[in-house]
């Protein structure tokens, strides 16, 4: 599929979300569809269908996979890649706007940066009210449906990029009015990490 202006704006709203839920399965999937012949990425994202990089993001998807079902280790794993998930999003949407103007270019990387800020806000919060819970199965479940998720908007936005977008937009504008309750959730989250790392 080769994308126009407009497409290209939906294929970002989509994949900046599913990148702030798991980079690593976005980036992945973005470059196997790609190499498959099933989507024409932008030049500035040519690499991403180069072997190393599917291989690496693939390797990495295989590690978070699995430390993102350990309760209260997924807390302190989700934390970290907020330093992650975050810019590479931006990344992506910058490279990917390449042959827009500079003004345009630079709107597409924060406006990457924030879905993918509402996305992994939103994941984490949602994890630090899970945890707490006796059983593990809830929080795998999350997990599971997490990774679903990013890998399933990511062929989408491939296929129907505006169906894709509406369900990313959706979801942010969701976040967004539950704001309050995600703002607390991380400050507990920071709080424990603190008071882990202190003991």
């Amino acid at each position: 599929m080769k994308l126009g202006g407009s497409e290209l704006v939906a294929l970002l709203v989509a994949v900046s979300f599913a990148a702030g839920l798991n980079v690593y399965a976005t980036v992945a999937t973005l470059g196997l569809l790609a190499h498959a012949g099933l989507l024409a990425l932008p030049p500035g994202l040519h690499l991403l269908q180069s072997w190393y990089v599917i291989g690496a993001s693939g390797a990495l998807f295989a590690v978070e996979f699995f430390a993102d079902k350990i309760p209260a280790f997924d807390l302190i794993w989700n934390a970290l890649h907020t330093f992650i998930r975050v810019p590479v999003a931006a990344l992506l949407a910058y490279q990917a706007s390449a042959a827009l103007s500079p003004l345009e270019q630079m709107a597409a990387t924060i406006a990457g940066g924030l879905i993918a800020l509402a996305a992994h806000g939103g994941k984490t919060a949602a994890r630090a009210a899970v945890t707490p819970s006796p059983e593990p199965f809830s929080n795998m479940t999350l997990s599971l449906g997490e990774d679903a998720l990013a890998v399933f908007l990511t062929w989408l936005a491939t296929w129907k990029p505006y169906v894709a977008a509406s369900i990313a937009a959706a979801l942010v504008l969701l976040t967004i009015l539950l704001v309050r309750w995600v703002w607390r959730a991380l400050s507990a989250l920071f709080r424990g990490a603190e008071h882990a790392m202190g003991a």
